[in-house]
């Protein structure tokens, strides 16, 4: 039978979000209801309160989450009730041309849960990059759910389905970061700090965290920068060509998506060295440069989409490193709170006061 949940629903446009009853129907073919244990806050989720996304309210929020496989429709073989699972909103379809060329992690045509779920009266909700997981239970297709072992702590875990995942993928992945690199990263929050954790991963020789926050530069050191640049004492661009011998780094991450971040990214490379956009822009911005600079630099820019991640590849392995030491996943949460209490984690997230509040739930 459906069931009723208690989820964040944000109803229009800048509106302040507020718990609201959810139903959530029985899993149909392809389906699968989970039992959400954690799901962090993210600025993506913000974004969509604010209609920076879509319009399309009323909107279930949440995404970033792990929990427990509660009941499977028909047809699903891949996970089971009992399955402790991370949520993705990247569920390859195994069928569209970039999946047939042998590029799941870009695949254009993922799947979501069919059957929408809905206010007690019935109304549809749009679910946050179709999970909505700021719930006690959700709704999505079998695909979303990438099964991980059990032992790593579920507000951890959770973590990995969006933010972490995107910086960690954008050092790893997009930019191929690989031993003796050196790297600059531009903005330090959750994001901007994955990168930093992937760059180390991947061997980074020098690694410089760029920000104009000196409490987001600390913490990016402790995710391993080698260096830091305050972005609001001099030039970006020369401080990290200072810093890397004069020529620039060989992959510049941007983790915040405005042009002028982006520019200093594209200038702070070294020739024929690779810029990453990672941070997610507005529809309203735009970017002037010399298109003769294109082409006289050379090298690479690229958008990372998701961290170009496969997360049935991706997770487990990530999962893994953590459990054994070598990815420290669990300082990226700042706090655990209520479901109550995400409207002020969001003013906490505005100001830069956390990398992640999670919420808990059970």
């Amino acid at each position: 039978m459906p069931q009723q949940v208690r989820g964040i629903v944000a109803m229009g446009k800048g509106e302040p979000v507020g718990v609201r009853s959810v139903t959530v129907p029985d899993p149909g073919p392809g389906e699968a209801v989970v039992a959400v244990r954690a799901c962090g806050v993210c600025h993506t989720d913000l974004h969509y309160r604010e209609g920076g996304i879509t319009d399309d309210f009323p909107f279930l929020l949440g995404h970033e989450a792990a929990g427990v496989v509660e009941e499977v429709g028909e047809g699903v073989s891949t996970i089971a009730p009992g399955d402790f699972v991370i949520l993705n909103w990247r569920a390859v379809c195994g069928q569209c041309r970039a999946c047939r060329r042998g590029r799941p992690w870009y695949c254009f045509d993922t799947f979501n849960a069919a059957q929408p779920m809905t206010l007690s009266d019935g109304q549809p909700l749009s679910p946050a990059l179709g999970i909505g997981a700021f719930a006690e239970k959700t709704l999505v297709h079998s695909g979303q759910c990438t099964l991980v072992d059990s032992r790593i702590r579920p507000e951890v875990a959770g973590l990995l389905g969006c933010g972490i995942m995107a910086g960690l993928g954008a050092a790893i992945n997009t930019g191929g970061v690989t031993r003796g690199d050196t790297v600059a990263v531009i903005g330090c929050g959750g994001v901007g700090s994955a990168a930093i954790a992937g760059a180390v991963l991947a061997g980074a020789s020098k690694i410089i965290a760029v920000d104009i926050d000196q409490h987001k530069l600390t913490w990016a050191e402790e995710f391993g920068a080698t260096d830091h640049v305050n972005a609001s004492d001099g030039d970006v661009v020369e401080r990290i060509r200072d810093l890397t011998g004069g020529v620039g780094a060989d992959v510049v991450i941007d983790a915040v998506g405005h042009p002028d971040t982006w520019k200093q990214a594209f200038y702070a490379r070294d020739l024929a060295g690779t810029a990453v956009l990672v941070g997610v822009p507005t529809p309203d911005m735009r970017l002037d440069m010399p298109l003769q600079d294109f082409f006289s630099r050379g090298g690479s820019v690229k958008s990372s989409w998701y961290g170009d991640c496969l997360p049935s590849r991706d997770f487990p392995m990530l999962v893994d490193l953590h459990l054994r030491g070598r990815l420290p996943l669990d300082k990226f949460v700042t706090e655990c709170i209520a479901l109550e209490q995400v409207e002020e984690s969001f003013e906490r997230m505005r100001r830069g006061d956390v990398l992640r509040s999670v919420v808990l739930f059970g």
